[in-house]
């Protein structure tokens, strides 16, 4: 007789190997999240059968927490102008609690990303599309929310990609200046 599967470890290796992949990035071989998890290589292909599965699942739990993070970040706030929602959103998004997710869902955007989630380009993308419109909904211009979502993109590109901080802050806060009256 086999052993039982026991959903409570799996999940706690996968938690586990989220963790890890969200500080370091995901790795080439399986050794550093059998250490990140307590386990051994053996017990990781045994719970998710191989790397590309255990990879897969690492990424999507990912993304759930990210939209959880980002999502709860980006919501209307009752009596709060959403210009300012946006402001404390994307500092929040930059910051040292949102720059993982922006690194290692950057990394995926890549070709060698594109095996392990077909299709991520596009839904990471359109999955905002809806939060960013409930927003500027809340200032009646819904229709700019593919804008916002294009200029947050853009910006968080720019600073992966020189890290000038200061600079495309700067430009966040004057785009954040075009929507209206900022407080």
């Amino acid at each position: 007789m086999g052993r039982q599967r026991q959903p409570e470890i799996r999940d706690r290796i996968l938690d586990a190997c989220v963790d890890h992949a969200l500080v370091h990035g995901l790795p080439e071989r399986l050794e550093p999240f059998a250490v990140a998890a307590g386990t051994s290589t053996r017990m990781l292909i045994y719970h998710f059968k191989t790397r590309d599965a255990l990879l897969r699942e690492t990424l999507g739990r990912a993304r759930r927490r990210q939209r959880d993070y980002f999502g709860d970040l980006l919501a209307p706030r009752p009596g709060e102008p959403y210009p300012v929602t946006l402001r404390r959103a994307w500092h929040a998004m930059t910051g040292p609690a949102g720059r993982p997710f922006l690194s290692m869902f950057g990394r995926l955007r890549e070709d060698a990303g594109e095996k392990l989630w077909p299709g991520f380009r596009r839904e990471s993308t359109t999955d905002w599309l809806r939060p960013m419109a409930e927003g500027m909904r809340s200032i009646g211009r819904p229709e700019l929310g593919t804008l916002v979502l294009a200029v947050i993109r853009g910006l968080i590109l720019d600073l992966e990609s020189t890290g000038d901080v200061e600079r495309v802050n700067q430009a966040f806060e004057d785009f954040l200046a075009t929507l209206g009256d900022v407080r």
